[in-house]
């Protein structure tokens, strides 16, 4: 795991978005992306439309989704739109009447293996839509698991072994509030969801005030 603390972490995660995605499309000819919400996305997304990517060869899909209208402030596709108008954007099947079924098509969708999976770190120490105390979520053997609700609505997730078998991971974390969590995430804190993303190929970008005293690689 590579650790980075700057004044524009977003930027920085979009830069090396941007250079795995372009790696791919020059390797295999397409680039797979996995993206999170939260508050750090949108800038991120922002600065990741900056970069010279060659999106006509791009396929984004959602890390997890809350399960709510389309339209609701509380979804995450409504930071996608940008993204939307550059390259193909899967988003969750939520509004769904059958959400079970509609996971097992989305999870059939999926490519073999994600070039790249973004994600953010919670107050609490989750990530993806990996509620803490509750480790059946990330390790079920689906790649894509319902969650019957999580700070306050149920949610869609992807799982464990999903984004733990991408070619890389991009973490972006920032905020006073999340430093006691990332500071138990680099010490091994197994009772935080964090914890389970695995650590070879990720990358970790974080402000100063996300990042504790002595951050450990």
């Amino acid at each position: 795991m590579e650790i980075s603390v700057s004044e524009r972490p977003a930027v920085e995660a979009a830069s090396k978005l941007a250079t795995r995605l372009r790696d791919a499309v020059r390797r295999r000819g397409s680039a797979s992306l996995a993206v999170s919400g939260g508050g750090t996305a949108p800038p991120m997304f922002e600065a990741l439309l900056d970069f010279d990517v060659p999106w006509n060869d791009v396929a984004v899909w959602q890390v997890d989704e809350r399960v709510a209208p389309d339209g609701d402030d509380a979804r995450n596709a409504n930071q996608l739109t940008g993204l939307a108008e550059r390259c193909r954007v899967h988003a969750m099947p939520v509004t769904a009447a059958d959400l079970r079924a509609a996971a097992r098509r989305y999870a059939a969708g999926l490519p073999d293996r994600f070039d790249v999976v973004h994600l953010g770190v919670g107050d609490d120490g989750h990530t993806a839509s990996w509620p803490p105390g509750r480790p059946a979520i990330p390790t079920s053997d689906r790649p894509v698991e319902l969650v019957d609700e999580f700070n306050g609505l149920p949610r869609m997730t992807l799982t464990q072994p999903v984004v733990g078998a991408a070619r890389a991971r991009v973490v972006l974390a920032t905020g006073e509030r999340k430093r006691p969590m990332i500071e138990r995430w680099l010490l091994g804190d197994d009772d935080l969801p964090i914890t389970r993303v695995r650590r070879s190929d990720t990358w970790v970008y974080l402000d100063a005030a996300a990042a504790p005293d002595a951050p450990l690689h």
